[in-house]
């Protein structure tokens, strides 16, 4: 129902324990009723979702309303949020791509530096002395 991008990413978070009802993990070929509870753990929070009808083939996204009602609560969300906006603020240094300021000394460092031909022609001279 659209909680996952594909039938095989759904699968997997499955496979990995990520999909929960009643508190236990379940099979990607666990059949649903109509009022179970899914429990979709998708880091950094939990999704918890209760089904409202079945359907046998995919819906469009205006329709999911119909028939997934969403019970996560807005603890949740609050985390969701506190986590995008601490994301660069908590990243270590030399963590992940370098930033703008990062590429600029580098770009400096590189043009300030010798390549490697003129340190080989410098070495060359030195020898003939």
């Amino acid at each position: 129902m659209r909680v996952f991008k594909t039938r095989t990413i759904a699968t997997d978070a499955c496979k990995k324990g990520r999909v929960m009802m009643g508190g236990t993990a379940v099979k990607p070929s666990r059949a649903i009723k109509v009022g179970d509870i899914i429990e979709v753990k998708k880091p950094p929070i939990t999704y918890t979702f209760r089904v409202k009808q079945l359907t046998g083939n995919r819906l469009g996204a205006k329709l999911v309303p119909d028939y997934l009602e969403n019970l996560t609560p807005q603890s949740q969300y609050d985390i969701l949020e506190m986590t995008k906006i601490s994301g660069f603020v908590d990243r270590r240094k030399g963590l992940g791509r370098p930033t703008k300021r990062d590429g600029r000394e580098l770009s400096r460092f590189k043009e300030d530096s010798y390549t490697a031909d003129e340190f080989f022609l410098d070495w060359e001279d030195d020898e003939e002395e």
